[in-house]
């Protein structure tokens, strides 16, 4: 007995339309699900990853064993492309959503930022605030470390205080806290990065 009769579907509607969505669904998921293993690895979340491998390993299994069944069918060939297409985009919005992690943020701006350190102390953010020179003159540099989720909210108070600043955020696999003792004899607490990628 054929897949056809246990479903009680028409072959033809079976080989060209079933069988296409199923491939589509199944590279949209272990697509996802690549996407995601990658990003816990980056992250040192092992047992994770590897459950997340297991479940790409068994879905891409299925995927790729209906293409070799159903070779003749370019239905097939365009839902296998088609579903890893569209399991990239899928991954990147799922990773979006997750926002896993810590981000370095960078703020370089020529107009002072006052307001701006004084958003981060009210939200008890630590940062490090620098004066540099640009080739347009003396600017100020603001640093600091944060969990990726809370990224929204900064980027928005950049953009209140400091519409001009030129900012970079940058991923970091690992953050540690320092401490160090000044001249005067007061404690301070730093960040070291480790890892950055």
């Amino acid at each position: 007995m054929n897949l056809s009769e246990v479903l009680d579907i028409d072959p033809e509607l079976l080989n060209y339309v079933v069988i296409p969505l199923l491939i589509f669904f199944a590279r949209i998921c272990d697509v996802s699900i690549n996407t995601l293993r990658i990003i816990f690895m980056l992250h040192s979340r092992k047992y994770v990853a590897t459950i997340l491998g297991f479940f790409e390993a068994a879905i891409w299994l299925l995927a790729i064993s209906q293409i070799f069944q159903n070779m003749g069918s370019w239905q097939t060939f365009l839902a296998y492309a088609g579903g890893y297409a569209m399991g990239i985009f899928v991954g990147m919005m799922i990773e979006e959503r997750l926002a896993i992690g810590n981000v370095v943020v960078r703020v370089i701006t020529a107009k002072p930022a006052d307001e701006l350190i004084t958003f981060f102390k009210e939200k008890q953010m630590r940062f490090t605030s620098l004066e540099g020179k640009s080739g347009d003159g003396p600017v100020n540099v603001l640093f600091t470390v944060m969990k990726r989720e809370r990224l929204p909210v900064i980027i928005e108070a950049i953009k209140k205080y400091n519409p001009q600043a030129l900012y970079t955020v940058e991923g970091v696999k690992k953050v540690g806290d320092g401490e160090i003792v000044d001249d005067r004899g007061f404690s301070r607490r730093l960040f070291r990065l480790r890892g950055s990628r």
